[in-house]
């Protein structure tokens, strides 16, 4: 094949029928609104807890280094091939078909679950305003109103995502610069000055030693993940090829000013041996500065904050479904859109696996769900594997059919040692499970549920997804 006749679009063709009514503003939001969860906002502090407080810093910049080279071979893909679906699409194209049904299915149950978490946040949060009413009556209601916000139009769900997304990242700024005048004098409050004295060897920067810093990147990387939801959205962005790359530079540098600014802030004011028993370390320094209803205020962020992750899941978690069935990975209803180009049976099964999950979180707390909650604790990590290894194949196939570097409008730097360290980095962090105790049931539970799924791939659908493909090759 010639250089000339290379199409960048035959390497992994575009499903038809969904309506690209999203801008770069919205694809911007939406991967900060999958990203930035209520990890931020309420587990923080334990993070700070146990790795000490330069370890939390350290363990965020790690993390935020690893996401940002994913999202360098992601900016590649996405730009050359921006296909709804995203890496699914390109783990079937580029690694093997079985590799894409057990992606999507495993990122598809990741989320869902994820999605269930994020409904009992929030009722929890609505409950504790409005005991009068139960916490399962919230979670049915805000389940309605998310699912309603996907199907009316993609339009209508990235405008509610930008909003919601907004509200975090002004708190996220506010406590940032409240906080840096507690530490350095600025603020007007009559509060000491607490400068930097946390950061001095006698209050020990790595309290717990070294591997303290090692033992928490799973959860620190699990909070960095859903940035890659940007290349789910990009089937849906008008001029792609275009906003997809300058978004990706543009997400990468504000998630890690977010997390890492908040993080020096929280690490200087509270005392490491403090900070786990915090229920909202945001809310105790706003507390600390005098602010009124300083815990109700976080309440409603962390409120949006969850409802703000669960509405990006479900977004992402239908447009997966809907690029499977078209791949014939998935039923072909899930396939099936309405007037406005949204795949409704993807968003009401979703909802209806992330309730079920809900009534295993009340009825089989210790079994069920402690198996589900566990499995998808590896997902995230196996996904940015999977970024990783597309990027390198597909790179080769591009130079295989004669296509020449100058024909992708955004190339990952240093190729092929991004993806490479993207890959060891991740397979990294999923190794450090195993050397913490209360981890190690995400190995046990997770990898099983990965060759289980691997597994129906090859005794079910294989040969019949073999056939159809030389059946079209005939034709």
């Amino acid at each position: 094949m010639s250089n000339s006749t290379v199409n960048l679009k035959d390497l992994c063709p575009e499903k038809e029928g969904l309506k690209r009514g999203m801008n770069s503003r919205h694809l911007m939001m939406i991967s900060i609104g999958g990203t930035i969860g209520t990890g931020l906002f309420l587990g923080s502090g334990v993070t700070l807890n146990q790795a000490g407080p330069l370890g939390a810093v350290l363990a965020y910049l790690t993390g935020g280094f690893i996401m940002y080279l994913v999202l360098l071979c992601l900016g590649e893909l996405t730009s050359a091939m921006p296909v709804s679906g995203s890496f699914q699409s390109y783990a079937s194209r580029f690694i093997s078909p079985g590799a894409g049904f057990t992606t999507g299915w495993l990122y598809w149950l990741n989320w869902a679950i994820c999605i269930a978490a994020d409904f009992t946040a929030a009722g929890i949060i609505m409950h504790n305003w409005f005991p009068q009413i139960a916490i399962w009556i919230w979670c049915g209601f805000f389940a309605i109103m998310l699912a309603l916000l996907n199907v009316i139009s993609v339009k209508a769900y990235g405008e509610a995502e930008f909003w919601f997304a907004s509200i975090k990242v002004t708190a996220i700024l506010a406590f940032i610069v409240a906080g840096a005048g507690l530490l350095f004098g600025f603020s007007s409050h009559s509060v000491p000055i607490v400068g930097l004295s946390n950061f001095n060897t006698e209050s020990g920067l790595f309290p717990n030693g070294f591997q303290a810093v090692f033992l928490t990147m799973i959860a620190v990387v699990y909070s960095f993940q859903g940035a890659e939801l940007v290349g789910i959205a990009a089937g849906e962005c008008q001029d792609a090829s275009k906003n997809v790359p300058r978004v990706i530079k543009g997400i990468t540098f504000r998630i890690i000013f977010f997390y890492v600014l908040a993080m020096i802030v929280l690490a200087g004011i509270i005392p490491w041996q403090e900070a786990s028993v915090l229920e909202s370390p945001f809310a105790h320094v706003f507390g600390i500065l005098g602010f009124p209803l300083a815990k109700d205020i976080m309440s409603f962020v962390v409120m949006t904050s969850a409802l703000s992750a669960g509405n990006s899941a479900l977004y992402a978690c239908s447009r997966l479904l809907w690029s499977m069935s078209k791949e014939g990975l998935a039923p072909k209803c899930l396939g099936t859109l309405n007037s406005r180009g949204v795949p409704v049976n993807g968003v009401y099964i979703t909802v209806i696996l992330a309730c079920m999950s809900l009534l295993t979180s009340e009825y089989a707390a210790d079994t069920v769900y402690l198996w589900l909650m566990s499995s998808t604790g590896l997902t995230g990590c196996l996904i940015w594997v999977i970024i990783a290894w597309c990027q390198l194949n597909f790179r080769r196939e591009f130079f295989r059919l004669g296509g020449k570097i100058e024909q992708l409008k955004f190339r990952t730097p240093f190729y092929p040692l991004v993806p490479i360290l993207a890959l060891v980095l991740n397979l990294g962090v999923i190794c450090s499970l195993y050397f913490d105790e209360s981890q190690r049931i995400v190995l046990y539970t997770g990898l099983p549920a990965l060759l289980g799924v691997y597994l129906y791939y090859i005794l079910f659908l294989d040969k019949k997804i073999s056939a159809a493909k030389i059946e079209e090759k005939m034709s």
